[in-house]
């Protein structure tokens, strides 16, 4: 059976290039549910203008599916609540120098 850890570590490897942070320690994965080895996630985009939209989505996707016992992943993008700053780990913000 396939974990929200999995998830959370194979969403790790996506990284936005324009600031050079993985997805999840930006803070723009905002749910994960699994059910029957299908993942459903919810996220965003730090702005709505984001140039590599597409690309993030797409390779969340393709690393997702990646995970032994995923049959399929879905990205749903979502606007609200509209990320900030204050949504970025602590490990993000030591990189970031924030």
């Amino acid at each position: 059976m396939v974990t929200k850890e999995e998830v959370l570590d194979a969403l790790k490897t996506v990284s936005d290039p324009e600031i050079g942070v993985d997805i999840v320690n930006l803070g723009l994965v905002y749910n994960i549910d699994i059910a029957e080895g299908v993942v459903n996630i919810r996220m965003t985009m730090t702005a709505p203008a984001c140039p590599v939209t597409d690309w993030i989505l797409a390779e969340a996707q393709r690393r997702v599916e990646e995970i032994p016992g995923v049959k399929e992943a879905n990205i749903e993008l979502v606007w609200e609540p509209p990320w900030n700053l204050d949504m970025i780990s602590d490990e993000a913000r030591k990189m970031l120098n924030l």
